[in-house]
Formats: structure tokens, C-alpha cells, sequence
């Protein structure tokens, strides 16, 4: 309760906060995982958005409804480099079900486990971590939208068995392009390359 008497000032002395302040509790394996993990979310992104780019450009359509599709390709292409991972994923799955020529069987299991992933990447990217136990767990501070808080305590190889499977799921949106025939995007890998450049630019 506040009194009347003129209140005390105080600011943070940051000259003495600890080296790598509020980091410093953890070991700098921990952060190395962590960020390791989070960079690979990132590429996640990248091969999202370049998939949806490959179905979309390859997707038949009639003569007839070309310059309008063609009007709507652009602004779902600016959307696949600005989308969250969530809407990525969600672009994705139309891209794929609307090109006649896709052929991934397990679509239904592998945008499943891109959400389940999407969700721990939320964690992953904005929690709040706090000072890891004598194991070296962490639990971050992290509310979803459904105020649900994340309970699960999070150490390296936690971080690493995550990053393994989100490169799996990176394998696995690749092989969704390749398996059709054509080059993914931005790789010099096999198949029919879906765009090149113009020659002398």
C-alpha cells in the first residue's frame, strides 16, 4: 500500500550486471543447440515458401484463366517470404492440393508433424528462459494464446532431437517438389528446373 511520504528512486546499475546478462546461467552448449535449432526452423521457412513457389508455378491451368491466376500468383509468392510458419504451412498444403501433378501419399502426417513442430518452435523462439537446474534443464517462460502454459523442461539433447526432426521435415517438404521430377528450388540438384534465369542476366 502506498504511503504519503515521498517514494524512494531506484535503477537498474547495469555496470555490474553479470558477463552475458540474462544469459549467463547456462552453459554455452545450451545456447549453441538452442540456436542451432532455432537456425533451422528458419531454413524450414525458406524451404516452405520455395515449395509453394515450386507447386504453385507448375500447377496446370487452363488458357482461359491464366492472367487472372497469373494475377494472383504474385501476391502469394510476397506471402511465402513474409508468412509466419504457421501460414506457411497452411499455403503449403493448398499449393500442394491444387496441383494435379503432386505426389506425396502422406501429406496428411507430414503437415501434422509441421504444426506439432510449429508449436514447439514458438517456444523455442520467444520463451523466456529461466536458470537451468543441476541437470541442466530449462524451463522457459512461455503462454500460448489459449493461455496454456509450456511445462516441459528443455536441456541439449532436448534441442538436438528437435533439430534432427525439423531437418527431417525439411528432407521431407523437399522430397514433395523432387518426387514430382522437378529441381527444388535454388538447389543444383536433379530434375527439370522449374525457372532459369534468362540468358545475359
Amino acid at each position: 500500500m502506498m504511503t504519503e511520504s515521498k517514494p524512494k528512486r531506484f535503477v537498474v546499475d547495469d555496470q555490474k550486471l553479470p558477463t552475458d546478462f540474462p544469459t549467463h546461467k547456462h552453459a554455452p552448449e545450451f545456447w549453441e543447440a538452442l540456436s542451432r535449432t532455432v537456425a533451422t526452423f528458419g531454413f524450414l521457412e525458406e524451404v516452405l515458401g520455395k515449395a509453394i513457389f515450386a507447386f504453385t508455378a507448375t500447377r496446370h491451368i487452363s488458357s482461359e484463366e491464366s492472367e487472372e491466376e497469373f494475377k494472383k500468383w504474385l501476391p502469394t509468392l510476397e506471402r511465402a517470404l513474409t508468412d509466419p510458419l504457421s501460414s506457411l504451412i497452411d499455403s503449403y498444403v493448398r499449393a500442394v492440393q491444387a496441383n494435379t501433378g503432386a505426389t506425396i501419399t502422406n501429406l496428411d502426417d507430414l503437415v501434422d508433424n509441421l504444426r506439432k513442430a510449429s508449436t514447439i518452435r514458438n517456444v523455442l523462439c520467444h520463451g523466456s528462459w529461466r536458470a537451468p537446474d543441476e541437470r541442466g534443464r530449462s524451463l522457459p517462460l512461455f503462454v500460448n494464446r489459449k493461455k496454456e502454459q509450456f511445462q516441459t523442461l528443455i536441456d541439449v539433447a532436448f534441442l538436438r532431437q528437435v533439430q534432427k526432426h525439423v531437418t527431417e521435415l525439411v528432407c521431407a517438404v523437399m522430397n514433395s517438389v523432387t518426387h514430382v521430377g522437378w529441381q527444388f528450388p535454388g538447389s543444383s540438384g536433379p530434375g527439370l528446373p522449374i525457372w532459369q534465369r534468362p540468358h545475359g542476366e
